[in-house]
């Protein structure tokens, strides 16, 4: 029997929930996902719960925090003077706002308090301190 690897293409089902049931994401509605073990589609710590199961099977895991998306790390909160915030950037209170990285790549931050000079952002997951379930079915292994 085939089950998933280190290095597996998946095609999946999978929701992940927190534990009372506030639903993250979830791809049982939609078309299946197909990712590439190591390819930082899922957090490591997801697809570490996924090698050695076979397909065809559904699974569910509740996941600690530091068995999911780590501990909030309050350094990961950061006050930002709207001066040094790119123009144009669309700044809205309680929403998601993407950044540039240095190197080309993006990375996200919520926008948690918008003021006058200041915009407070947490670049912490939404997840992070959070125990979670992570329900998969995996629908082939290659």
């Amino acid at each position: 029997m085939t089950t998933v690897r280190s290095d597996s293409y998946l095609t999946l089902h999978y929701r992940i929930t927190t534990l009372d049931g506030e639903e993250f994401l979830s791809t049982f509605d939609m078309s299946p996902a197909t990712l590439q073990m190591g390819g930082g589609q899922l957090v490591d710590t997801l697809e570490s719960a996924l090698i050695g199961l076979p397909a065809g099977e559904r699974f569910v895991f509740e996941l600690e925090p530091d068995a999911a998306f780590g501990q909030r790390n309050p350094r990961l909160i950061e006050r930002i003077a709207r001066a040094s915030l790119p123009d144009g950037m669309e700044l809205k209170a309680n929403s998601v706002v993407e950044f540039t990285a240095p190197h080309g790549g993006s990375f996200a931050g919520f926008l948690r308090e918008l003021e006058a000079t200041h915009a407070l952002f947490d670049f912490n997951h939404p997840l992070a301190g959070k125990s979670i379930r992570f329900e998969v079915e995996i629908i082939g292994i290659m």
